[in-house]
């Protein structure tokens, strides 16, 4: 089961406890040589309600336990991850 399934499946909005949402995943830019090549290592994603809008944002390495060291994320970004 994938981490977007097991939001989905315990989803519950904490402004109006609306149980229905929808997920993105966005990719960003860092600081440095990732930001002057537009190479979007860093995810996250967005969690909104779809019965009053409000929208979370979360981790997903944070969420499947992945710790990120410095040599993983060089390699991300030569590589693809």
């Amino acid at each position: 089961m994938s981490i977007k399934d097991i939001i989905e499946d315990r989803f519950v909005c904490v402004k109006c406890k609306g149980r229905i949402c929808d997920i993105r995943e966005v990719s960003m830019t860092g600081a440095g040589l990732s930001k002057m090549f537009d190479i979007q290592h860093i995810h996250y994603l967005f969690v909104s309600c779809k019965h009053c809008g409000n929208v979370e944002v979360f981790n997903p390495d944070i969420l499947e336990g992945k710790k990120k060291d410095q040599l993983g994320t060089i390699l991300d970004i030569f590589f693809g991850s």
